[in-house]
């Protein structure tokens, strides 16, 4: 059994001028356990609106979204979500920033202090481990959203373009630390992106979406060798696969 599956979803919103907006769908694929799977199109196809509906925030208006075969019909522990936005506490060092949802949670603050400690090693945060967010620059901002997911220890993560608004060297830098952290903790991924590289770096499947309504148009796998790092996106097997992408993209 796939670990997430859309069946027949569709999505609409009320337009402004009166009358019905189709913006998604109806769209169907399945997610395997543990891959990690980027999903990319124009603007406004509707990417991020899966997301949602995946996360439990947003009804499809037909189909349905599953895990592990149960409808997802609100926020669930399993699923942790991450947006582009940081959106950390500024009154909160790194620490609290990470454990603030096993804090809300009500884990003990031994048990929430021992689960960021194994983090902050893992997300290259030991030294910042005190540092407040406006003392942080966007990449360790990033890494610091990312931990307040992980910490919750979710077997889905559904990333909206969460370095999107980074630079691209940082975004580089992050896209490897997701990497390796990935290899580590094996859990399922889907992240939404624009940037056809970073899909090529970072999954073994890139599903391609059309423009609004958004449907997907090919489904192409990325038959490289893992581990992965920023030379391998040198590589000819890896250029032959981001111009089979932009090519679906175009279509």
């Amino acid at each position: 059994m796939a670990k997430l599956a859309i069946q027949n979803v569709t999505a609409a919103y009320d337009a402004p001028g009166g009358g019905v907006l189709q913006a998604l769908g109806p769209i169907t694929f399945t997610v395997e356990h543990g891959s990690f799977t980027c999903l990319i199109g124009p603007s406004g196809c509707g990417k991020s609106t899966l997301v949602r509906i995946l996360a439990g925030l947003q009804p499809p208006a037909q189909g349905q979204a599953l895990i592990d075969g149960t409808s997802i019909h609100a926020p669930l522990s399993q699923i942790g979500l991450m947006f582009q936005e940081a959106n950390l506490m500024p009154w909160r060092t790194v620490v609290e920033n990470i454990a603030l949802p096993l804090e809300m949670a009500g884990v003990a603050r031994a048990e929430r202090l021992r689960r960021v400690e194994v983090l902050l090693g893992v997300l290259g945060l030991v030294e910042f481990a005190a540092a407040y967010p406006g003392e942080l620059s966007g990449g360790m901002a990033q890494r610091v959203a990312l931990g307040r997911v992980l910490v919750q220890r979710p077997e889905v993560l559904l990333l909206d373009e969460p370095f999107g608004a980074l630079d691209a060297i940082t975004r580089e830098q992050v896209s490897v630390d997701l990497l390796r952290i990935w290899a580590r903790e094996r859990q399922t991924v889907l992240m939404v992106t624009h940037n056809i590289h970073e899909a090529v770096l970072l999954a073994d499947r890139v599903l391609v979406m059309s423009p609004r309504p958004g449907v997907i148009v090919a489904d192409i796998p990325v038959r490289l060798p893992r581990p992965r790092n920023i030379e391998d996106t040198y590589s000819d097997a890896f250029g032959a696969i981001a111009r089979q992408i932009r090519a679906a993209i175009e279509v």
